[in-house]
């Protein structure tokens, strides 16, 4: 199939397609003319990259990742223990994030406590209008 078709079945942007292949993650064939030919198995590869990028993983990580990757009814396998180390080392880290991101939030909140009944009453006046 060829790129358009790719991006229709997959809702992916011809831009992202390509820059896809930039990053080593798609690998289609080209005819003598130059266009790229796809598979349906660079559907099923575009769907794992999508899901791995939602898991906050990024493209580079990805690349080294999906040769190890396996599918079986549509969900992504680890097939190696070096994918396994590199997923916990990811989620070691997203965990290290949100551990982040939870005590920033629970800053703001003390500091938004804090406020005078007024100032509260105005910041709401300031939230409606805007």
């Amino acid at each position: 199939m060829r790129i358009s078709e790719l991006e229709r079945r997959t809702g992916v942007s011809q831009r992202l397609l390509r820059y896809y292949e930039e990053q080593g993650l798609l690998r289609p064939e080209r005819l003598p003319s130059g266009y790229r030919v796809y598979t349906d198995g660079d559907v099923t590869t575009v769907e794992h990259i999508r899901n791995l990028l939602a898991a906050g993983l990024s493209t580079t990580t990805i690349a080294d990742l999906l040769p190890c990757m396996g599918s079986e009814g549509g969900q992504l396998i680890a097939d190696c223990p070096e994918l396994l180390l590199d997923l916990h080392r990811e989620r070691a880290r997203l965990s290290a994030a949100i551990t982040e991101l939870t005590t920033a939030r629970s800053t703001l909140d003390q500091v938004i406590a804090t406020a005078p009944p007024l100032v509260e009453q105005a910041a709401a006046q300031l939230r409606e209008a805007g």
